[in-house]
């Protein structure tokens, strides 16, 4: 077979097969294979007028249809599946060669890989791929790791396919080493659960504090996405809101069982914030909150305990109190996605990957599923200030974040009053609390550890590391010297 293809897909499943066909439709030459030719065939057949696509039906064929340096993009389940896929292919490529993996892979297993394939001479870009199957086909985010010589074999290939921001700058960059790119997509995903979890939270206090119905909240989350919170996920929410199932007539909110699922990537994000010492409880709550909701029977049983039962609010007050929600989600939101960049930040000097957080930011602007406008002023806050230790001391952002406080602690206390649970609403009101707090509770907390386990504390008024004899005469002696 002559190597023609500039690019192959493995893995035609819709992913990988939206992919090829957003490649082909960029004018790349496609390489394609798939372990049922079945659904190679099926993508020549129905997709083939779409651009140049060389189908084969073997390993070996596949590879022998790529252009050298050979770029070859695995689209398989994670875990054992790619790693059976990466050993098949490892052994028929050369030095220089390049494999993307684009699937949801842990960071850690892309490190593995990647140090594995490098002592073969075989460059491995895990690659972080955002905007479901839709951008998958039209342009979707594209956060490739993996080395820098990599990156100049794939990258115009990449850029060729993914999103345009606003600018018309490509959402595709260079992320950083092994497995930055894996690292920051799931990072991503995970401040993808805290949005969302804070939407569902305001759709929530507009329906049972404010007694507005579906129709009317869609018609609120257009109003808003006009402002400060443009962004994709307000968009499909508002379009959720209108729809009508059509068997009941009812709005298909809900027809829908609210127990909502996870596929693993936000859990990720809060075991590897542990790992790092990062807090990132915008997450946490976001991940407990779903899996709170899938806890049915514990729900049935906890039915019945008491709570308030407070009517919704007079017409006059609805409207003021739909103004406060749209504070304090913006609010939120904001912390959420500060704690995000504080964890990428982490994550980039744990493992020496020289993370760009003004580039994470671009990236993010169209394709994702997170993108949203003011992405462009995270974008930019982080490169007129690459040493900003978090977005909230960006002065705009903290401008906004103080003038919202009013309208955040309203909506919080009433949530409260009335029994409506705004874990991420109320969490990270706490989280901005405990920021600026001058002094924490914590101080309590060492000197209890220091009783029971003689874990030793540090004082405020001098330097160093410090244990009182609890169980004898209460003395304090220091522990940090000879």
């Amino acid at each position: 077979m002559t190597a023609s293809a500039q690019i192959g897909v493995t893995g035609l499943a819709v992913m990988g097969r939206n992919l090829a066909r957003n490649f082909a439709r960029g004018g790349c030459t496609v390489a394609l294979h798939n372990r049922t030719e079945a659904r190679t065939r099926e993508l020549v057949e129905e997709f083939g007028d779409e651009g140049d696509f060389v189908p084969t039906t073997s390993a070996r064929e596949f590879v022998a249809a790529l252009r050298r340096p050979r770029c070859l993009v695995v689209m398989v389940k994670a875990g054992g599946p790619t790693d059976a896929v990466l050993e098949e292919f490892a052994g028929l490529l050369e030095p220089g060669d390049v494999i993307v993996d684009g699937g949801n892979a842990h960071f850690a297993d892309t490190r593995r890989r990647e140090a594995a394939l490098r002592e073969r001479g075989i460059h491995f870009a895990g690659t972080g791929i955002s905007g479901g199957e839709e951008g998958a086909l039209l342009g979707p985010s594209i956060m490739p790791g993996g080395s820098a010589e990599a990156y100049e074999v794939l990258g115009p290939l990449l850029e060729r396919i993914a999103a345009r921001a606003p600018d018309g700058a490509p959402c595709a960059a260079h992320i950083g080493p092994d497995g930055a790119g894996h690292f920051v997509k799931m990072v991503h995903n995970g401040i993808e659960y805290a949005d969302m979890q804070l939407i569902a939270e305001a759709y929530d206090l507009l329906r049972k504090v404010a007694g507005r119905r579906p129709a009317e909240i869609a018609e609120i989350f257009r109003g808003w996405n006009r402002g400060r919170l443009d962004s994709y996920l307000i968009e499909i929410t508002a379009q959720v809101l209108t729809h009508t199932d059509a068997d009941t007539g009812l709005p298909f909110v809900d027809v829908v069982a609210d127990r909502a699922e996870q596929k693993g990537t936000g859990r990720w994000t809060v075991q590897t914030a542990l790992d790092l010492g990062v807090p990132v409880p915008g997450i946490a709550q976001a991940v407990f909150a779903r899996s709170q909701s899938g806890h049915t029977g514990l729900r049935q049983a906890a039915a019945a305990l008491p709570g308030p039962g407070a009517e919704p609010l007079p017409e006059a007050e609805a409207d003021r109190f739909a103004e406060q929600v749209e504070q304090a989600l913006y609010a939120s939101k904001v912390i959420s996605y500060a704690q995000g960049w504080d964890m990428i930040r982490a994550g980039s000097e744990e493992f020496g990957w020289g993370i760009d957080l003004s580039r994470v930011a671009a990236i993010w602007r169209a394709g994702c599923i997170i993108r949203a406008a003011f992405l462009d002023r995270i974008r930019a806050s982080f490169a007129e200030r690459p040493g900003l230790p978090t977005l909230l001391a960006d002065p705009e952002f903290a401008r906004e974040l103080g003038g919202a406080q009013g309208a955040w602690r309203r909506i919080a206390a009433a949530s409260a009053r009335h029994g409506v649970p705004t874990p991420g609403i109320s969490g990270a009101l706490a989280y901005y609390d405990g920021l600026r707090a001058e002094h924490l509770p914590a101080a309590l907390t060492q000197a209890q550890r220091d009783y029971f386990g003689a874990h030793t504390y540090r004082r405020r008024d001098r330097e160093g590391t410090f244990h009182t004899r609890w169980g004898g005469d209460r003395a304090e002696v220091r522990t940090d010297q000879g």
